[in-house]
């Protein structure tokens, strides 16, 4: 393995996640190693041979078994796109998915993490949903959604702004909190 720091990309299943691989271009042009971690749900979203023909490492999505290698540890993660789902989730403590196991351990170790959301306007005016994005910042994560990163979406218009989802402040953020 590299002596590349390493940075955990954990991919919801959201409208641009088809896109994360310019995230993980962006992330290797800065020396990261980077190792996807996907929700089930957003498997479908993948192409997961392209995934891991860039990263050098196997796309996960579950728990490995015994035998399997373990990924490397993270000193960043990356949760992007965000779902509603998965942000509510993650501010409960809820780990039923392998990629919410991963980001609630991490949080809870102090590993930094940014979460870049990407829900409608709908999503983001529910309280249960203002709510979790306090309880994460409270916590330590940085939560990039309006002024800070991404600006949500009308209901019914998201696969507008997928070209113009902000991929690169995720990295930003994250290398400012690791300076």
């Amino acid at each position: 393995m590299s002596d590349k720091k390493v940075l955990y990309i954990i991919v919801c299943a959201a409208g641009p996640a088809g896109d994360v691989w310019n995230l993980i271009d962006i992330a290797q042009e800065h020396e990261w190693t980077v190792q996807v971690v996907s929700t089930p749900k957003a498997l479908s979203f993948l192409d997961i041979a392209d995934l891991e023909t860039r990263t050098g490492l196997a796309v996960r999505s579950e728990h490995r078994s015994s035998p399997q290698p373990r990924s490397p540890r993270a000193d960043a993660i990356i949760i992007a796109p965000a779902s509603f789902n998965s942000v509510n989730k993650l501010a409960n403590g809820i780990a039923d998915t392998y990629a919410l196991d991963i980001a609630n351990e991490c949080i809870g170790l102090g590993v930094p993490t940014t979460i870049l959301p990407y829900v409608n306007t709908a999503y983001a005016s529910r309280k249960p949903f203002r709510e979790s994005v306090q309880k994460l910042r409270e916590e330590g994560a940085s939560v990039l959604i309006c002024d800070d990163g991404f600006v949500p979406h009308e209901p019914g218009s998201g696969s507008e702004p997928h070209a113009s989802f902000p991929w690169s402040r995720a990295l930003q953020e994250i290398e400012a909190r690791k300076a």
